[in-house]
Formats: C-alpha cells, structure tokens, sequence
C-alpha cells in the first residue's frame, strides 16, 4: 500500500514537470497555425466552411498523430525507457547486425539491459528484410544515413522552434500598437533569443522551478479563451469536430486545399518531444498529461479561434490576438513570451541530447559536454551547439522575418523526423517487436499515408522559407557521415597494423626499456592486441610506466550500461609484464566519468581482476583471447583494497588491519609535484584518493605482491598516452575519398575538441603520441 502510495506520488510529479518540460513546443503553436494555414490560396475562401474544415483538419492531425501514434503507440516503443531516433536505430542493431559501431564483442550481449526480457530472437525464422540488411553494407550504410538525417533535422527543429515561438509571441505587439514597424518586433525577438542563449550559458536549469507553472498558466489561459470565443461568436464550431468537414474542405478548396495543409502540420509540431523526452518522465505520466490536460485544451483553444475567424474573417492574419477577449489582452501579451521561452527550452536541451548521443556512437565531432545537475543523468549542455544555435537562430528571424516562412521551414523540419521515426518504427514493428504484417501494414496505412501527403504539401512551399531545413540537414549530415568514415577507417588502419602478441613476448618482462613508477593509461580504439601507438612511443622513448593498462572506451547500442557490466579486464602477456586491458563500455545516454573516480574505478577493476584471476574464476565469466583472459567485473570492489582521501600527496589514514603503501617517488619528483598540484587546484583534488591493502582479506603473497605493485604505482602518479591522429587519404584513392579524407576529415579535426577535453583529461597528466594515418 505503502509504494503503491509512494508510486502514485511520484507519477502525480512527473506528470506536473511534464507540463514545463515535453508540451512547450506543442502548447505554443495556436499561435502561428491558422496564419499560416490561410497564408496561401486559401485566403480566396474566406467563409464559414472554409473555418469549419480547417479546424477539422487540425482536430483528426492532432488526434490520428499526437494522440493515437505518439501517446498511445511510440511511448510503448521504446529502449529500455528510452525514446527518440537514436533509441530506436539502437533497438534495431541490437536485434540485428545492422550496427557499423567498431569493437562489438560477444560479451555485450551479455549486459543486462541488452535484452528485453521474453524477446529473444532464438527459434524464429530469418526475416527476408533483416537477411538483406545483414548482406548488404550498404544497406547498412542507407540505414545509419537515414538516422543521421533524422537526426540533422531534429537539430533544424532546435534552430527553429526558439525563432518561430519567441517571434510570434512578441508578433503580438503589432495588433495592440497599429503603428508599430516590423523592424522593431524583431529587434524585441533577437533580444529575447539572445537572453535564452546566455542562460542556457549561465545555467538555466536553475530557473526550471518556474517552467511548469508558467505552461500551466499558458495552457489553460489558451483553454479559457478558447471556450469564450465558442460561447460568444459560434456555438454550431463543434459540429466540425465531424470528419464530414474534412470531406467538404477540400470537395470546395481543392489544390489550395491540399497546399494549406504545409500550414495546418503546425498544429503538430512538439509532439516528437513526448517520445524524445521518454526517458525523463516514463509513459504513462506523458500519456496523463497529454490525454486529460495538453490535448483537450488546444482543442477547444483551436475550436475557439474557428467560432471567432467564423464571424470575423478579416481577422485572419491576427487570428490568435485578435481572438483574445480585451481584460485578458495584456496578460496575454505577458505571458505568451515567457511561454515562448519556456517552450523554446527543452527543444535545445533535445537538441543537446541528440548531439551527445551521436558523439557516442561516433558520428559527431568532439565537443565538450557540460553537465549541468550531476544527480540528474541527461541534464547537459554543450558551448559548441548552444552558440551555433543561438546564430542560427538569429539569422533565421533577421532573414525572413515573417512568421509564415518561418513556419514552412519549422513544419518541414518537424515533419521530416515523424516521417522518419515512422520507417524506423515499421522496421521495429517487423525486426524486433515480431508483430505481424497486418499490424506493420494498419500502422504505415494510416500514419504513413497521413504523414506523405502532408510532405507532399509542404513541398509547394520549399521556395517560401522550406529550403531552409532540407539544405542546412545536408550540411550537417555531410558533417556526420564524413566524421563516422573517418573515424572508421582510423580504426581499420590500427586492426590492421596492431602490434602481434609474439613480438611483445620476445621482449621480455621488461619490453626491453626501463620501466618507471607508475601507471600508463594507453587509450585505444582496439578490444584486442597492442596497438601500432605504443610500439611507436616506445621507438622515440624506449622508457615507460610499471604497470601499463590499454584503455578501450567504447559504446554500446544500449541507453545504460550498469556499473556492474560496465567494465571488461583482462591481462595481456604473463604476470611478470605488468599489462592490463581494460574496457570502459558505455551506453549513447551514459556520462563518462571524468579525474580520479575514473582511476579509481580503473584500479578497482584491476584488483578484482588480480583476486578472480588467482581464484580461477576469470575464465568462466569471459573469453581467452591468447593469453588475454577479459572477465566480467562483479560487485566485489574492493574486496582487498581500502581507499582514503587525503589532503596531500604525503598523507594518508591509518589503520591497525592495513599497510599503507607509500609513494616510490624521490624527494625531489614529490616537491615538484606538490608544486604543480599548489598552481592547479583541481589536480590536487584528482590526487586525494590513496589506497591500501586488507591484510585480513589477502592472504596469499603472490596476489598481495601484484596488488602492492598496482597501488605502488597509482601513487606514484597517472599518465594518460593518446594518440594523434593524422589522416590521409592514398596516392592512388579517388578524388571523393581524397575530399572526405585530407579535406573535410582533416578540417574538423583540427577544429573540434581534442580528445583529451572531450575525455576531461588534465594536461600536466597528457601524453600525445602523433602518428601518420594513411588509409
């Protein structure tokens, strides 16, 4: 009864903070709809039926696609409580080898949020489809590229949606003040958008407390509004609710008729955010909240502006003010940019979120993500794409400067990622669900056919503002794909010239260099061998680090990763070399752990490995890989070690059941690093974290012996070793090659992040090894 209670609880929050923070973008168009949807040839019929049949319209789009296919449908489809384009693609390369994703290994399908439980695809025959996929690379290819436009649009979404809402709520100053110029209305709008750039610079989630109250106001402002306008001007507007309405509309409009709809998808737009923001909130509090607040407002805040353009058809062009009884003009006025802003916001952060998840399965440039509430997983910002919106943004609402080429532009957009999330989900329904084909069919006839012949319609705008999203998703999608094949051929040159595991046997324990304290973090693309970067480190400096430990972080289609399945480690040569693997698998939602709660997860793992590995239970969990054996890591975490924080790199705690392991560095190398750790604060605080030995919980001496060896060398101190990569494209290769290689390739390199800011690696703790990649 108790959490049943507790439950209940939580969902009544969760459908409260949905209304700030997923229908922002859906409440806010009432605003643009009707002006856009009669800017065309529909301004020739201005009658009662006319009204009548758009409000149909909008009232069957609204239900067959934000309530039956999103509420009712999309929420169900989802990964692991996930949503969004790159929660389905997931879904899809998880179920069938349609992933590019380098470094799969057959220990990921062991994680336990790979698989839904009751959907194993043992003892079902081959689908013809996924055959095809599966053969075909370039089925693959066509498939990722379609999830990157998808993705490309939803970033043209992130541009549009902060223009069009502030620009039309600000719009509404020229109804009350006649005389007012154009220019100024958007002067007022750039320094809105300006204003909700910075904040998201300066930390606007800490105004989120005021979203949801501001939406609710906004919401149901719009509702009381709307039922005000039904009673007064035309009560009859509820027999349009009939889709006989429809029928007549374009019986009498015909093509203009048809060309309108490019208007009347506004109604629409926002209603990809409820699956985009599933991850958030969870299905059911979205369903409540849209089902019994979100849909029945607008519906009679739509109804209402019919009944009032009904009787007052010149209003057509200020439709929604002009609707607004006279007390309720100013708030509204006050209110409906606030709501603008508000509605603007999870947009960006979407647009956040979709820009990470691509870093993470490697088809976007390095950028720096910031993460805004550490207790809150998702919570993200990154510099490079809130600026790049904000000028975006700006430019779109100085360049056109009207609402309705915004709004073929912005109905473009958001039209192109249903009608994607649709195919995605077609494929899902077949490959992963295992409905049947007459589901598969129901679900493409009546929301695919909808959605194509809205697309159709918004194509007879393309010169009006609707180029914008088509060309500016080619650029960015250029800016994907030639990132991922780089990034791709990067890998297949270190697989193909990986160091053999007999040359690194000839060499000897010592690899025939000296060996200093310490700890080598060796990052690497490989999950097996020695990669070509450490043999050529050595070749310029035969010297290098006690304990060496190549570092593999990799992505796994999977939102999450648990803690328990996150790290993979094996031991590569015997004992007496001192080298370790270790991988870091991570899902496209996770946030990768940055300074010393890294190295001490590192090390915890590798002194789980040293106790399993002496137990013979290494073996079992994971595979040989020659004489590599990669275990799973449990929950046994320092099970023969202890840590203590201290303030100093000479300090630590004491305890009568331990030994202390103090450092091996001399006097001088400590002083010097107790200076370095005085000029740069958070250093020092990578440095707290000590660790010692349970004499009571490691009795035997050779195990003792390599975990005294691995704190030994923790304390004296981590080097991370990254390679630096320069690509370039062979004498003989084609001339597109050579374009994406030495070109584009090459010029995002040089200007995104650098991996050691996008792996938050400390400089003085930074060793870049360069190395000439031709592919």
């Amino acid at each position: 009864m108790v959490d049943w209670r507790g439950q209940s609880r939580q969902n009544a929050l969760l459908v409260y903070r949905s209304f700030g923070l997923v229908f922002g973008a859906l409440s806010i168009a009432p605003l643009y709809v009707y002006k856009c949807a009669f800017s065309g040839g529909l301004l020739h019929y201005q009658t009662e039926d006319a009204v009548f049949g758009v409000f149909s319209v909008i009232f069957w789009t609204i239900t067959l696609i934000s309530l039956f296919k999103y509420a009712f449908i999309m929420l169900s489809a989802d990964d692991n409580g996930q949503g969004g384009l790159i929660a389905l693609y997931a879904l899809l390369c998880r179920n069938a080898k349609f992933c590019l994703l380098p470094n799969h290994q057959a220990a990921d399908e062991e994680i336990s949020t790979y698989r839904y439980p009751g959907r194993s695809n043992t003892n079902r025959p081959t689908s013809p489809l996924k055959g095809f996929i599966e053969r075909h690379k370039s089925a693959q290819t066509c498939l990722l590229l379609l999830v990157l436009f998808g993705a490309s649009m939803v970033i043209c979404v992130g541009i549009l949606t902060p223009a069009i809402s502030v620009f039309a709520s600000v719009e509404g100053l020229k109804f009350q003040a006649k005389d007012l110029h154009n220019s100024v209305v958007v002067l007022i709008a750039c320094i809105l958008l300006v204003a909700l750039f910075v904040l998201q610079h300066r930390g606007i989630h800490k105004l989120a407390f005021i979203f949801t109250p501001i939406m609710i106001l906004w919401v149901l402002l719009v509702a009381a509004v709307g039922i005000y306008n039904i009673i007064k001007w035309n009560p009859r507007v509820y027999q349009a609710l009939s889709p006989y309405y429809v029928y007549i509309f374009f019986k009498r409009t015909g093509k203009d008729g048809w060309i309108s709809l490019g208007g009347i998808l506004l109604c629409i737009t926002g209603t990809e955010s409820m699956f985009a923001d599933l991850g958030h909130f969870r299905a059911t509090p979205i369903r409540v909240a849209f089902s019994c607040v979100i849909y029945p407002c607008l519906i009679l805040q739509y109804m209402g502006q019919a009944a009032f353009l009904s009787k007052n058809l010149s209003a057509l062009s200020m439709s929604f003010y002009a609707s607004i009884p006279v007390p309720l003009l100013w708030p509204v006025l006050v209110v409906a940019p606030l709501a603008a802003i508000v509605a603007s916001q999870p947009v960006i952060s979407s647009t956040f979120s979709i820009v990470k998840q691509l870093h993470a399965i490697r088809c976007f440039p390095r950028v720096k993500v910031v993460h805004t509430k550490r207790r809150i997983p998702g919570q993200i910002y990154i510099p490079e794409i809130n600026w790049s919106l904000m000028i975006l943004s700006l430019g779109v609402t100085i360049g056109f400067r009207d609402t309705n080429y915004i709004g073929n532009a912005y109905g473009i957009a958001c039209l192109a990622v249903t009608i994607i999330t649709t195919w995605l989900t077609l494929l899902g329904i077949s490959l992963v669900w295992h409905k049947s084909f007459m589901f598969a069919l129901l679900f493409s006839v009546l929301f695919g056919s909808v959605e194509i012949i809205y697309l159709s319609s918004s194509c007879m705008r393309i010169l009006k503002g609707g180029w914008f999203p088509p060309v500016l998703s080619a650029v960015f999608l250029v800016v994907m794909y030639v990132w991922q094949y780089g990034t791709r051929k990067k890998y297949l040159y270190d697989l193909h010239n990986k160091v053999s595991m007999r040359h690194i046997l000839t060499l000897g324990p010592s690899l025939g260099i000296v060996r200093v304290p310490g700890i080598g973090l060796i990052y690497t693309e490989l999950a097996t061998g020695v990669p070509a970067t450490f043999t050529h480190f050595l070749t310029n400096l035969p010297a290098f680090y006690q304990v060496v430990v190549f570092v593999c972080i990799k992505t796994v289609p999977v939102p999450y990763v648990p803690q328990k399945d996150r790290y993979l480690v094996g031991r590569i040569g015997p004992k007496s070399y001192g080298m370790y693997r270790c991988m870091v698998r991570n899902g496209y939602k996770d946030v990768f752990k940055n300074g010393d709660d890294f190295e001490i997860d590192v090390v915890m793992s590798i002194a789980e490995f040293i106790q399993m590995e002496a137990e013979g239970c290494g073996n079992p969990e994971g595979a040989v890989d020659r004489r590599m054996a990669v275990v799973k890591t449990s929950g046994k975490f320092g099970t023969a070690l202890f840590m203590s924080q201290t303030s100093g790199p000479g300090e630590s705690s004491s305890s009568s059941s331990s030994t202390i392991v103090s450092s091996s560095k001399s006097n001088t190398l400590q002083n010097l690093q107790a200076t370095y750790e005085q000029e740069a604060p958070k250093l020092n605080y990578w440095r707290r974290a000590r660790f010692g030995l349970m004499d009571a919980k490691c009795k035997d001496t050779r195990v003792k012996e390599q975990l005294q060896e691995l704190v030994e060398a923790k304390h004296a101190g981590v080097a991370y070793v990254i390679g630096a990569a320069y690509l370039k494209a062979k004498w003989n290769s084609s001339f597109i090659k050579k374009c994406a290689i030495d070109v584009a390739y090459s010029f995002l390199r040089k200007n995104c992040r650098s991996p050691a800011v996008a792996l938050n690696i400390p400089h003085i703790c930074l060793i870049k090894v360069g190395m000439n990649y031709i592919v």
